[in-house]
């Protein structure tokens, strides 16, 4: 396995051991020198879940904590799973299953009590919650803000971090501040597939050159991911495994020690209350 000198985190991809690539996704990570990675359970019905209440969401958590422990064995840091209910559950919820939005809300919402159960067990280490990010009513845009405030809700009670997917934006400021009015602080709350340039929530960068450029010259927190989504029907879809370390190594190239630092050590610790060098062979 080639090092980089430090730990090297992917803060968001899926893994799907059953159909998509599984553990040698992982190896293909550690192998370019990835160490540490943060696995987000993929949304429920994409693993054949089409949940009726929030106990129906076990299945899908279980899962995913079953391939962080396989995960942790063929890294030389570890896995941590992030646990949640997908924003685009409620569209399926009311557009295809019937669901009024308010009770498509209760059910998120209940989807992610139990989630918040493996984060208080520690068998998890974060929530994902969000909001749609294509265009849809109201009353759907309500219920979602609903469902997102719940997790800051959750999150503050667990004293967690908050994933968040969400629409493209540069300025998420009002967010943050729903979630700082329900005690968890914004820097706590982590917008998965963010531009280099957002304000308001921690960004979690995609790795394409230009965003992470623009967040190594702000001199402010970050993460970086690839997203990677784990799917056989779209093979390296969003980004592959390879691209977290292949990046640390183009950035620490350019001389950016001290961003990459901040990315991989300081933020996971401030974010998640993780030290991705104490977990290092």
């Amino acid at each position: 396995m080639e090092s980089l000198g430090m730990p090297v985190l992917d803060d968001h991809l899926h893994l799907d051991p059953g159909s998509g690539q599984g553990m040698d996704a992982v190896e293909d990570f550690a192998v370019v020198g990835g160490t540490h990675l943060l696995v987000v359970n993929k949304p429920s019905w994409h693993l054949g879940v089409e949940a009726e209440t929030g106990d129906d969401f076990h299945a899908v958590f279980e899962e995913t904590i079953d391939i962080v422990e396989r995960a942790t064995e063929r890294l030389r840091g570890r896995a941590w799973s992030v646990l949640g209910v997908h924003p685009g559950l409620i569209s399926r919820l009311v557009d295809e299953r019937g669901f009024s939005p308010a009770e498509a809300r209760d059910l998120m919402q209940a989807g992610l009590d139990v989630a918040a159960e493996y984060v208080a067990s520690g068998e998890a280490l974060a929530l994902k919650s969000g909001r749609p990010h294509y265009d849809v009513s109201d009353a759907v845009w309500d219920a979602s803000n609903a469902v997102m405030c719940h997790a800051f809700e959750l999150g503050a009670d667990l004293d967690c971090a908050v994933q968040l997917h969400t629409e493209g934006a540069d300025d998420l400021t009002e967010i943050a501040e729903w979630a700082e009015e329900r005690d968890l602080p914004r820097e706590r709350v982590v917008k998965h597939y963010a531009s280099g340039s957002l304000v308001g929530p921690t960004p979690s960068v995609m790795c394409r050159k230009e965003w992470l450029e623009t967040a190594v010259g702000r001199d402010v927190p970050f993460l970086m991911e690839t997203d990677f989504v784990d799917d056989p029907d779209r093979p390296g879809a969003v980004m592959g495994p390879k691209t977290v370390p292949r990046r640390v190594r183009w950035l620490l190239e350019e001389g950016h020690d001290e961003a990459m630092r901040r990315a991989h050590v300081e933020t996971p610790r401030d974010v998640y209350g993780i030290d991705t060098e104490a977990t290092l062979e």
